[in-house]
């Protein structure tokens, strides 16, 4: 079976990948669309700062969150996906062969669950097949695209950060940064039907994205504040990176609501006296639950959601390498999806 995996930093295609077998409760899919997710370009140059800082965090539900990869191996990749039910497994119940499904990305299996995002053992979306968990899957309702339905994923992760602010109606949202992960939050805001939505980056080409998605107004924060435009009662933070949050915490309203979903891997520092003069409350957020994510896939399905023009580019499995190395320059492509 073919597949393209990470080696030693770079995407390369593989043809002997060993079929994958549905155990219990498992069933064999046909990847139909694979979406290349930022958060896989960083780990491919990054792998290694993310395996070590993953190996430092306690806290998390059910143990620490230690990646256990071995990267001296290639690295199974691919997470925002939906795929066609191929065959189940022994004493499976699951949806009729033919049927088009997308899932959370994780797989139940006899020692535990093992999360379809980066690893060394469990296959991911970036191949002609793999195993997903029956009990998991949602069927794509109305006939909706096979590509548009591998949009669920990140759409969820936009709409558990909206959640997760309690932002209401009337109140204004600043959206900082318009990749995917700022688009997905715009997307999320419209949908709850929030009446001032703004949303600032540098990028012309995002900026007009994001109007398309849902943004009232957008701003060039190289042209001044986006603060001394917009007055927001709840800020979503979508660059991640160094020196950012700081500034918010300084130029932000007071009484304001920020949203940290934005991925920063470095060591940053802020202030924390703007925070506090001002009563600012700070919220980070990461992924979704499994209802945001079924309300995720309606809202596309229904056509709540337009997905369409998020889709920049596709290629096949052969190109993911090429694909990883496009989308490292954001005026050129939003989402590229794989479809092998």
């Amino acid at each position: 079976m073919r597949a393209a995996v990470l080696r030693n930093g770079r995407m390369v295609l593989r043809d002997d990948v060993p079929e994958p077998v549905p155990g219990p409760g498992q069933v064999l899919v046909g990847v139909k669309a694979c979406g290349i997710c930022g958060s896989d370009l960083h780990f491919a140059k990054h792998g290694n700062d993310m395996v070590k800082l993953s190996a430092e965090m306690t806290g998390l539900p059910g143990g620490d969150g230690a990646m256990r990869l071995d990267l001296s191996r290639d690295v199974y990749l691919g997470h925002e996906f939906s795929a066609e039910v191929l065959e189940a497994g022994p004493d499976t119940e699951a949806p009729a062969p033919g049927t088009i499904i997308t899932s959370v990305p994780a797989l139940l299996t006899s020692t535990g669950v093992e999360p379809i995002v980066y690893s060394n053992t469990t296959i991911g979306g970036y191949a002609e097949r793999m195993l997903l968990s029956a009990p998991l899957l949602l069927t794509v309702p109305n006939g909706l695209d096979p590509r548009h339905a591998a949009f669920t994923e990140p759409m969820a992760v936009g709409l558990h950060a909206v959640n997760k602010s309690a932002i209401s109606r009337g109140e204004t949202a600043l959206v900082l940064g318009c990749g995917p992960v700022g688009i997905a939050i715009i997307a999320a805001l419209r949908h709850r039907g929030v009446e001032h939505i703004v949303a600032a980056d540098f990028s012309l080409k995002r900026r007009e994205l994001s109007q398309t998605m849902g943004a009232h107004e957008t701003l060039d924060p190289a042209q001044g504040s986006p603060f001394e435009v917009a007055t927001p009662a709840v800020v979503f933070e979508a660059v991640g990176m160094p020196g950012i949050l700081n500034d918010v915490l300084r130029r932000a309203p007071a009484g304001a609501r920020v949203v940290v979903a934005g991925v920063c891997m470095e060591p940053d520092t802020v202030v924390p006296f703007f925070g506090t003069a001002k009563e600012i409350s700070v919220q980070f957020v990461f992924a979704y639950d499994f209802d945001e994510f079924g309300e995720s896939l309606r809202a596309i399905a229904e056509g709540e959601i337009d997905v369409a023009p998020l889709i920049t580019g596709e290629v096949d499995l052969a190109g993911v390498s090429a694909a990883f190395d496009d989308l490292a320059h954001p005026d050129q492509h939003c989402k590229v999806l794989v479809t092998p």
